[in-house]
């Protein structure tokens, strides 16, 4: 299906990215010459999402600043300065101006790499699946021999028609990779502000709704300072480039 508006989640603390997020919010930390939130927003634009809601809390005016000039792109800020709303209370936050219909959200402090010479981005694979009369989410997953810079054992167990179980630790995990159609209709039993999106993946898997779409491609995250050249150093190697 046709996904218009989408959530770049940018509103957390980056306290373990510390001393460079003292004085610089992490979505704005540099990875290969290139901000962490930039990654994602390329994403968008390749697939045509152009209606951005990016959410902003620590050194927000920093963040404002620099997404103010970022190019075609509808951007628009959901302000948390006065309060932080976890992954999930922030998207409700916005919801009045990301609307009815299913959309896309992306964390800000993770992307991914595009597998060279593949025809269709994730993204694009990911609008392709979604079907909202059996999903209310679908997830962009990796394998774990995908991913720099992840710690821990995986997060699902993929069933052969998709759908989504939490790795109870039997079986072959994959890792949420950062991307995720949501329809907001999942929202219309939560009454609290502040909630991660963790507890709306558990309610998809118990009404069988929670889907995964495979990754294509290696997928990054950087938790701290010293994860950034690993991260730059995977990134060369898997697109065949020099070290920056």
């Amino acid at each position: 299906m046709t996904i218009t508006s989408a959530m770049i989640l940018a509103a957390g603390l980056g306290t373990r990215m510390r001393p460079i997020t003292e004085t610089l919010p992490k979505p704005l930390v540099e990875v290969a010459g290139k901000p962490l939130i930039a990654y994602g927003l390329e994403a968008l634009g390749r697939a045509g999402v152009r209606d951005i809601v990016v959410n902003v809390h620590y050194l927000a005016p920093l963040l404002v600043d620099w997404l103010s000039v970022w190019p075609g792109a509808n951007i628009r800020i959901s302000d948390e300065t006065e309060e932080l709303l976890d992954s999930g209370g922030g998207i409700v936050k916005a919801l009045p101006m990301l609307g009815n219909e299913p959309f896309l959200i992306l964390n800000a402090d993770t992307f991914w790499l595009e597998e060279p010479g593949n025809p269709a981005d994730n993204l694009a694979r990911m609008m392709d699946r979604f079907d909202p009369e059996s999903m209310d989410i679908l997830l962009m997953t990796a394998r774990l021999d995908q991913a720099t810079g992840h710690t821990g054992a995986g997060d699902f167990i993929m069933a052969e028609d998709g759908r989504l179980s939490r790795y109870k630790g039997v079986g072959d995990p994959v890792i949420y990779a950062g991307a995720i159609i949501l329809h907001p209709r999942i929202f219309k039993d939560i009454s609290e502000k502040r909630f991660s999106i963790n507890r709306c993946f558990d309610t998809a898997i118990s009404q069988r709704r929670l889907f995964g779409s495979t990754m294509h491609g290696h997928w990054l995250t950087v938790g701290t300072p010293e994860a950034i050249a690993e991260a730059e150093a995977a990134r060369a190697a898997y697109l065949g480039e020099p070290v920056q």
